[in-house]
């Protein structure tokens, strides 16, 4: 495990694979965390939050009824996403909270009523295993990985709050090339919540840095999707400056396009950081109302 790792469980982690390798299920139940947080005192204005970071399916769950290849699809996770956020963790010293869950297990990026908050189906891919799940379960699943992803996320901003340090929440995400046979042209999607300044102003600098670059604006989905729950929950909500980042997961599924992102968007944060006063809002009657749902 990379050294900057804290774990939020009983164990510290030994061997944790973020990019989507099968698990040992008879040592993994003991020795990976619901989450991990990394660099936690960083002193970048940026913390950073990767609900998707991990294909993993806790040992009780098995593999809920799919092959191995859909569990390395992008129903699971988002692939490079971690990649990405890591490298930014390093270039910005900046903190960084990751689940260790699928969403397909629960979604971390979801609230607790939210109906795809434990799919069923994902995109066209059904999910055997929660099929007919109680109230029990649910509420079990809650408490043993999704409560500690928020309580970690929680944790590090309330010590910054405490500690007087400026901060903006970025949460990374990937997406699809194609949802439901719909090519999604965008390399790299913004999405914001009702304060949309920032998200503005990281616009306008990945524009200003390559004007050719099709930057989709609350795109390939929006806040009105039902997608932004930790967006809203640990930014907005707090009164903090927050962003969701999202990247088309074919530029960053190879060591070059991971790095090539990460430099790129280190750089546009830093340089949105600093002009974001002067960035060109948009109001939220020019938000997209796709359907999309996957992020």
């Amino acid at each position: 495990m990379n050294n900057r790792g804290e774990a939020w469980g009983p164990e510290r982690p030994v061997g944790v694979s973020m990019v989507g390798h099968q698990f040992d299920a008879s040592r993994e139940v003991s020795v990976v965390p619901p989450v991990l947080v990394f660099n936690a005192e960083g002193h970048s204005p940026f913390v950073l939050a990767c609900d998707h970071a991990s294909n993993r399916f806790p040992e009780p769950y098995g593999d809920l009824g799919l092959t191995p290849h859909q569990r390395l699809m992008h129903v699971a996770w988002d692939p490079g996403a971690m990649a990405v956020a890591l490298q930014l963790s390093d270039l910005l010293d900046a903190p960084l909270v990751a689940s260790t869950v699928s969403r397909l297990v629960i979604d971390c990026n979801r609230r607790h009523d939210a109906p795809d908050l434990i799919p069923i189906t994902s995109e066209r891919t059904e999910i055997p295993g929660n099929k007919g799940i109680g109230d029990n379960e649910r509420a079990r699943r809650i408490g043993a990985f999704h409560e500690p992803f928020h309580l970690a996320l929680e944790g590090v901003l309330d010590g910054r709050k405490a500690a007087g340090i400026e901060t903006v929440l970025v949460t990374v995400h990937s997406f699809t090339p194609v949802y439901k046979d719909v090519p999604r042209p965008w390399p790299i999607g913004l999405i914001h919540a009702h304060d949309d300044r920032f998200t503005a102003a990281l616009r306008d600098a990945l524009v200003a840095e390559d004007a050719e670059l099709n930057v989709g604006w609350n795109q390939p989905y929006s806040a009105l999707n039902g997608v932004t729950y930790t967006l809203e929950h640990h930014g907005e909500d707090r009164g903090l400056e927050a962003t969701m980042i999202e990247i088309r997961h074919d530029e960053i599924l190879e060591p070059e396009g991971v790095a090539r992102w990460a430099a790129r968007l280190a750089r546009c944060l830093e340089a949105a950081l600093g002009a974001r006063g002067g960035a060109t809002a948009t109001s939220p009657t020019d938000q997209d109302t796709s359907v999309h749902r996957r992020v």
